[in-house]
């Protein structure tokens, strides 16, 4: 069955409610601990449907936000989601009050009670309405941002699509197309600040229901971060200033150096080389066929996973007017099938789609059969040591996307992993501040982020881009509207896969077989035991950043960049 053909159907929130009764009835009134389970297992089954549903509204909404059905649905969604989260509580709460609690703790892993003890703890009936305001504000930002229709040299592009004239050779219509990308933003600047401070306010309004002083410790329950909290963060963004910033600094000043520039202007910052950076030397549809045969060359495993992503059609890679910006795997587990959508630019991004979202897909596809379903993925922070390592672990298949300049990819990639970190450390700490002040106006978070900004990323010119100058370029970070605190993630599991990276670099024959090990794992444990499961150290740990910057300091510097 191909993805068109995945059945869907409307979920009524009065049946759907009625079903939570009849199953928390059962939990209650359950004569022994097989009735209790089978209750349990009922329930487990419902939460995938809606999972289920929700994530195929989403997917569909996402390829065509002009589909009237599909928006109507989605929105219906904003509305019922937060009711199904009370009904799940109140089940949970259920079930933590059983006599038979205790024998469910020997059939269901650790992380599953770890994530419902957070989900009580930011959850209760009260702030329902604020997480209906919350998700259409959310669908909003999205919208608009995927309604940009900016005109440049005659034509019209999306946001997503002018990014391949922003990598452009010439440095002359790279500056232009950067001018007119973020005109767009500009010229939304007042909408999209007061879409976010509206989204401040609500969270605020919702922590404050819940007793928190703040959001954050909210966020931080809502993003599920089992094993560490605030301080672990703050302790690990003083190591990438430490041990990374210096670091990144010295590849811009190399990268200007390369280019023969005088100043490094926001417009050069995605060139790398003045022949050009490494693109993919294939159209989408012989990239997928490529990528097929890497899969089935990496290990029988990924070879499997990739032929029924390519059987089931659940590949959505190309970008067009009305389809939605970014890229994301998501799950349907009635049908155990892994999703990605993406927007192909035809630069090297292409082929990191068809890794990184790629690994989320392999791990989900690999723990699909764990039960319940809230343990097949990890948190997310996990959850992007699979799809970052994949990036890595598929280098030695490179060159069948990238032929003769397949070096310029691993120096283009490696290095934008190590500038990486500080931007993305950026965002986690400019939420922080954000949510510390949330009585701040839209101007003064736009002066909060260009003066973190200016710690993290001290190389950045944005001379001729005023609103970038103004500290406007955290708007198009989607995960800062959509996803509050989600990013640093990204920056902690770089780390984790950097780790795996410099395995490879000794041969050591076990990082594979350690990879599968924890994407067969799925969400069965927290993000530290998963880390030290895979053989890695925990980005928290004093000295993790250093060892590993060590390795890609040595490695670039063995690099003759004469020859790109």
């Amino acid at each position: 069955m191909k993805f068109k053909e995945y059945p869907y159907e409307h979920l009524d929130e009065n049946e759907l409610h009625e079903q939570f009764l009849k199953i928390e009835d059962k939990l209650k009134n359950a004569k022994d601990y097989e009735e209790f389970h089978e209750a349990f297992k009922e329930l487990d089954k419902l939460n995938r449907h809606v999972q289920t549903m929700s994530s195929l509204c989403n997917v569909r909404h996402t390829i065509d936000t002009k589909d009237a059905y599909y928006t109507k649905e989605n929105d219906h969604y904003d509305h019922i989601l937060p009711l199904v989260q009370n009904d799940l509580v109140n089940a949970t709460k259920t079930i933590w009050a059983s006599p038979y609690f205790n024998d469910l703790k020997k059939d269901v892993p650790e992380t599953y009670f770890l994530l419902k003890e957070m989900e009580m703890k930011a959850f209760d009936e009260k702030i329902i309405e604020d997480m209906q305001e919350e998700n259409k504000l959310a669908s909003a930002y999205q919208a608009l941002v995927a309604s940009a229709d900016v005109e440049f040299d005659g034509e019209h592009y999306s946001l997503a699509g002018l990014e391949v004239k922003m990598n452009d050779a010439d440095r002359k219509v790279r500056e232009e197309a950067t001018k007119a990308y973020w005109g767009w933003f500009e010229d939304h600047e007042k909408e999209i600040g007061e879409l976010y401070d509206k989204m401040v306010k609500v969270r605020t309004r919702m922590a404050k229901k819940m007793g928190y002083d703040t959001f954050t410790p909210l966020g931080y329950l809502r993003m599920t971060r089992l094993d560490y909290d605030e301080n672990d963060v703050a302790n690990y963004r003083r190591q990438v200033l430490e041990d990374v910033v210096p670091f990144a600094n010295t590849l811009y000043e190399r990268q200007k150096n390369r280019l023969g520039y005088d100043t490094l202007h926001v417009w050069d910052e995605k060139i790398e080389f003045l022949s050009g950076n490494p693109k993919p030397k294939y159209d989408r549809e012989e990239m997928v066929k490529r990528a097929l045969k890497m899969y089935k060359e990496l290990d029988p495993a990924t070879g499997e996973f990739f032929q029924f992503m390519v059987d089931h059609d659940v590949l959505d890679l190309d970008s067009y007017p009305g389809k939605a910006a970014g890229g994301y795997c998501t799950f349907f587990p009635d049908y155990e099938s892994p999703f990605i959508f993406a927007n192909f630019n035809h630069t090297s991004h292409d082929a990191e789609v068809l890794t990184h979202e790629a690994g989320h897909a392999f791990q989900v596809y690999s723990s699909k059969g764990i039960e319940p379903a809230d343990c097949i993925w990890p948190t997310m922070e996990s959850c992007e040591i699979h799809s970052m390592s994949m990036e890595f672990f598929t280098y030695p298949w490179m060159k069948m996307f990238f032929e003769e300049d397949v070096d310029k990819y691993y120096f283009n990639h490696l290095s934008g992993d190590v500038k990486f970190l500080p931007y993305g450390v950026l965002v986690d700490h400019f939420q922080h501040e954000v949510y510390a002040h949330p009585e701040m106006t839209p101007d003064e978070r736009m002066a909060a982020w260009r003066r973190l900004e200016k710690q993290y990323l001290p190389h950045k010119n944005y001379e001729g881009v005023p609103v970038l100058e103004k500290g406007g370029w955290w708007m198009r970070q989607l995960h800062i509207f959509m996803n509050p605190f989600y990013y640093i993630d990204y920056t902690l599991a770089q780390v984790c896969a950097m780790q795996f990276w410099a395995r490879m670099q000794e041969n050591d024959p076990t990082a594979f077989e350690d990879y599968k090990k924890i994407c067969r794992i799925g969400g069965t444990l927290p993000f530290k035991g998963i880390v030290r499961e895979a053989g890695l150290k925990v980005p928290f740990e004093a000295g993790s950043l250093k060892n590993v910057m060590e390795k890609t300091q040595d490695w670039f510097a063995k690099v003759d960049e004469t020859k790109y």
